[in-house]
């Protein structure tokens, strides 16, 4: 008997309650197909003090930030590790998505990154001109990102802080010229 059958079987209702009979039905269903796509690190064995296992899973995530922009349009942004998959049909992955707000100021681009649970050891940053990616891959949490930056940014003057699970980036950003003009002398 598998772990969802053993699961179910131990929720029934007595048939006295046939109204349910559906709702168990579909919500079983949905539940197999959901789990059966889990990968294994989500997947955690321990034993209790009586000498009994319990197999536990997740932390499935899913929600949504929404900041006003400078433009005063609202912006909504998706964080967790589930994702709407085929068909409406969820997909979880071992790597979190972690709650991000970008600041654009007149003079630098401020990237606010939630982190909690994680050592600064554990993170690593990289930048171009117009991104900047987040990674975390230690034994308990995994959070990856790759992130659009609202304007273009010098790389080298990146700077990062982290505590009590908060990481913020700084970058300047990249002085804009006008065009230059040349006159074309025509012969």
């Amino acid at each position: 008997m598998s772990f969802w059958d053993d699961w179910f079987r131990r929720r029934r209702r007595p048939r006295r309650f046939s109204f349910f009979e559906d709702f168990d039905r579909f919500f079983e269903e949905s539940m197999k197909s959901f789990f059966e796509d889990v990968p294994d690190e989500l997947y955690r064995e321990e034993t209790l003090p009586d000498g009994s296992r319990r197999r536990t899973f997740g932390p499935f995530v899913h929600g949504y930030s929404m900041s006003m922009g400078p433009d005063g349009k609202p912006q909504i942004r998706e964080f967790g590790n589930v994702r709407p998959g085929l068909l409406g049909k969820p997909k979880a992955s071992s790597k979190r998505e972690p709650l991000i707000d970008v600041i654009e100021g007149d003079e630098v681009v401020q990237v606010v990154v939630e982190l909690p649970g994680v050592q600064k050891e554990d993170i690593d940053l990289q930048v171009s001109s117009d991104a900047l990616g987040i990674s975390v891959d230690s034994e308990r949490y995994k959070y990856e990102k790759k992130l659009s930056l609202p304007a273009e940014v010098d790389r080298e003057s990146a700077k990062a802080s982290y505590k009590n699970g908060v990481l913020e980036v700084t970058l300047d950003k990249v002085e804009k010229k006008p065009p230059s003009r040349k006159t074309i002398r025509i012969e």
